[in-house]
């Protein structure tokens, strides 16, 4: 078995300065992360510097703060791609949130549907299948039903349990050879449910979704 590694908790907190903060005579708990996640020190110094010292349009001025402004910018390109295991720096797209990352990705499939020389892969057509589950916030949800409304796709559902956790039983017939497309959330936002994302992705690699 794998050793536990332990935060320490404080330590984590003392780089959080708004967390530092007390509201009456508590001190603040923080946990709408997943709507606005709070900024530790060091990213709130890193911002301060670059708005200070660097701050340009990226990727079209010639002038130094330009070309400063575009290093530092791709460079954090390269540095996610490294930390995430992503083969390549241009596999990663920065987007403002996860609403407008799944919107995009959603007008991606449109614009294939429509393109008769688009990967086949990611064209979308009366019988293919798209699939979510039932714990998905809004922003995951309605790009979807949108999509399959416009290319005539079906939209599937992997349902819930009694228990408040996905009917993974259900997984292979919900997921199947005309499933084009499988999202899902990793953590619950209503329920706070943790799924188990190697069943769910395995299904989705071994029918070509």
């Amino acid at each position: 078995m794998e050793a536990v590694t332990k935060l320490d908790v404080e330590a984590i907190r003392a780089d959080f300065p708004i967390l530092k903060r007390t509201i009456g005579d508590r001190t603040l708990a923080y946990l709408d992360s997943a709507a606005t996640s709070q900024k530790p020190v060091q990213v709130v110094d890193a911002m301060r510097r670059f708005t200070e010292h660097s701050n340009a349009n990226i990727s079209r001025s010639v002038h130094t703060l330009g070309a400063e402004a575009t290093e530092a910018y791709e460079g954090a390109r390269a540095r996610v791609a490294a930390f995430i295991g992503a083969p390549s720096a241009d596999e990663v797209v920065f987007t403002k949130n996860s609403t407008e990352a799944i919107n995009l990705l959603a007008y991606a499939f449109q614009n294939a549907t429509l393109d008769p020389h688009a990967d086949p892969r990611l064209r979308l057509a009366p019988g293919d299948e798209i699939v979510v589950t039932e714990m998905e916030h809004h922003a995951n949800l309605i790009p979807w039903q949108q999509l399959a409304q416009r290319t005539g796709a079906t939209l599937k559902w992997i349902g819930i349990t009694d228990h408040g956790r996905l009917d993974l039983e259900s997984v292979p017939d919900v997921i199947t050879e005309r499933t084009k497309l499988v999202s899902f959330t990793h953590v619950a936002n209503l329920l706070g449910t943790v799924n188990p994302t190697s069943q769910i992705t395995a299904r989705a690699r071994e029918v070509g979704a």
